[in-house]
């Protein structure tokens, strides 16, 4: 199933000690609740504490408590959303911020509404941008809360209203001024790239993808090494594309001459690998159909790597969402090779945007808004107890757990 496919590294195989350190019965309080609220129900009655984990509400709420639900409280959610932005680099934190987010409404609606998201995002961001010293279970759910967060269209406008200075811990370029959404973007396509290169998770790209598409629509002012990296993804799977289709290639001539050895299925890789692109372009297709004169960066990106899209255009699998994308390559280039050689960034940036505003907006075809919408396997305790239990055994302080005395029980073996 989806949750045992993790490749990233092992369950608290790199121990988070800040939450611990700084305040050990807070840790195993959260760590109680953890347990506590991941118990499976009972057979005529749901798990108590699971229910007041959904439906406590902010002190600041007045509205009576539905009588069916004898759990319900109240607590100040400022001092939680200030307590959960501080405490993101420990695995239980985030996976209480995913439960929250998940599975009770009010806070989500909080959390959605405050003015400083970037305090939430921002170490979510950093949980993805340090992959490699994260273990595999706190990265997805890490990605899984930013699909979550990117279901909701204000998010995803609100995000590149926010700019941000010197993101320090972002190494591949000194990052002086950039919007929360730009820096968003560029921490999922390292993902992607990450995950391309050594995991190869199926659900991370999946994912990954998934939250891109969401915000796609509502891109605003792309920085220009935000909007370079959408293309370069595209570039990098248009080369593994053309790879895979070349080994296909001469894999089906070897076998002519011989029927000894079996084929490798490189019909499921380019299968895959076309699944991806086709949601790449179309990713880039709801960006330029929705907020064309928004984006003159990733115009740029696009009409500077044009012979890329060449290959797509009469592809079966792309036809269709190519139209636009070669619509706007051909619309601007020809408006640039009217303006003469010899042209500075400043001039061609000039050019994209009065070509954006001549550009009728009904020669793009419309397709349908890409919206996805993260939904938990129908049985979550398949992963969750088991990681719950991982953390407790990793982190838990002062308790000493014998490992040669844990046993491992199946889940109908109650």
């Amino acid at each position: 199933g989806l949750w045992t496919v993790f490749t990233l590294g092992g369950v608290g195989s790199k121990p988070t000690p800040q939450l611990e350190q700084c305040s050990p019965l807070a840790n195993q309080s959260l760590l109680l609740l953890l347990i506590l609220a991941n118990l499976t129900d009972a057979p005529d009655t749901p798990n108590p504490y699971r229910q007041a984990i959904m439906s406590f509400k902010n002190t600041q709420d007045s509205t009576a408590f539905s009588s069916s639900n004898p759990h319900a409280f109240q607590i100040n959610f400022n001092s939680l959303y200030t307590a959960l932005c501080d405490q993101q680099r420990s695995d239980q934190a985030t996976l209480l911020l995913y439960m929250l987010l998940h599975q009770n409404g009010n806070v989500r609606t909080y959390v959605l509404a405050r003015t400083d998201i970037e305090n939430l995002v921002l170490p979510i961001l950093e949980i993805l941008y340090h992959v490699e010293e994260r273990n595999s279970h706190h990265v997805y759910m890490a990605l899984i809360i930013l699909l979550i967060l990117t279901e909701d269209d204000g998010f995803n406008r609100s995000i590149h209203e926010v700019i941000l200075k010197n993101i320090t811990w972002y190494a591949e370029r000194v990052l002086t001024e950039i919007s929360l959404g730009s820096l968003l973007i560029l921490v999922v396509i390292r993902t992607i790239q990450y995950n391309m290169t050594r995991t190869r998770d199926k659900y991370l790209h999946t994912n990954c993808l998934a939250a891109l598409a969401n915000m796609s629509a509502q891109f605003r002012s792309l920085h220009q090494y935000a909007a370079q990296r959408i293309i370069s993804l595209f570039s990098l799977l248009s080369k593994k594309h053309n790879k895979v289709l070349e080994q296909a290639t001469q894999s089906l001539r070897g076998s002519l001459g011989s029927n000894d050895s079996p084929l490798p299925d490189y019909a499921q890789d380019l299968n895959v690998i076309e699944e991806v692109i086709r949601m790449m372009l179309e990713i880039i297709n709801s960006c330029l159909t929705n907020s064309l004169h928004h984006n003159p960066n990733l115009v740029y990106a696009l009409l500077y790597k044009r012979d890329l899209f060449e290959q797509f255009r009469t592809h079966p699998s792309f036809q269709d969402i190519m139209q636009n994308i070669d619509l706007v390559i051909s619309f601007f280039s020809s408006r640039l090779e009217q303006a003469g050689a010899e042209l500075s960034v400043e001039r061609v940036l000039e050019i994209i945007k009065q070509g954006a505003v001549a550009l009728p907006k009904d020669r793009l075809r419309k397709f349908p808004e890409l919206k996805f919408k993260y939904v938990e396997e129908e049985q979550p305790e398949e992963f969750f107890i088991p990681y719950v239990w991982s953390l407790v055994y990793n982190s838990a302080v002062a308790l000493y757990w014998n490992p040669h005395d844990i046993q491992l029980f199946t889940m109908d073996s109650g």
